[in-house]
């Protein structure tokens, strides 16, 4: 869906950190995007475009799905909820454990919030294994309510991401995939 001078704007201008935070990873910071308002802009847009009519809601991944998922639930005009780390939320709340490659993590996100049949859009800024990612849609899950969509700014393709997801039958996108 997004353009190829989108595209192109954001590769020349997500800078590549290369062997961080760790040797042999090429970091991508997308923090020179926040300093160009139109290219943002232009990026909100283009998910809006992919979510417009299929959702209910937008639910973003604590920290970085909030830097676009705030910006899309709004121009989308539905509400936005919150899926934190374990123990930054107040009661009431639900949890889901996930994998990671030493070890586990945890995600919350209020019970009062989402409603049973509701459409959730899924958002983070990068899909690497899924795990997280999957986590999410397992509390929306658990809450009645549907993970339709997943969108994302960049996806990692070889670490297989969408395998994780595509289980749960929703659209995913993700503008940029390295």
């Amino acid at each position: 869906m997004a353009s190829a001078e989108l595209i192109q704007n954001l590769e020349n201008t997500i800078d590549n950190i290369p062997d961080f935070p760790i040797e042999g990873i090429q970091f991508k910071d997308i923090s020179p995007i926040f300093l160009q308002p139109q290219l943002y802009e232009e990026v909100i847009k283009d998910f809006v475009e992919f979510s417009k009519g299929k959702i209910d809601v937008v639910c973003g991944i604590e920290s970085r799905g909030y830097l676009f998922g705030i910006a899309i639930a709004v121009a989308l005009e539905v509400p936005f909820i919150l899926i934190r780390k374990k123990g930054k939320l107040p009661p009431p709340f639900i949890g889901q454990i996930y994998d990671l490659e030493y070890g586990n993590s945890e995600i919350e996100m209020k019970t009062d919030q989402l409603k049973p049949g509701q459409r959730v859009l899924i958002h983070d800024d990068l899909l690497a294994t899924g795990g997280t990612t999957e986590a999410a849609a397992k509390l929306v899950e658990k809450q009645g309510a549907i993970p339709a969509q997943f969108s994302f700014l960049i996806e990692l393709d070889g670490l297989n991401g969408t395998e994780k997801l595509k289980k749960f039958n929703a659209e995913i996108y993700s503008i940029l995939k390295y």
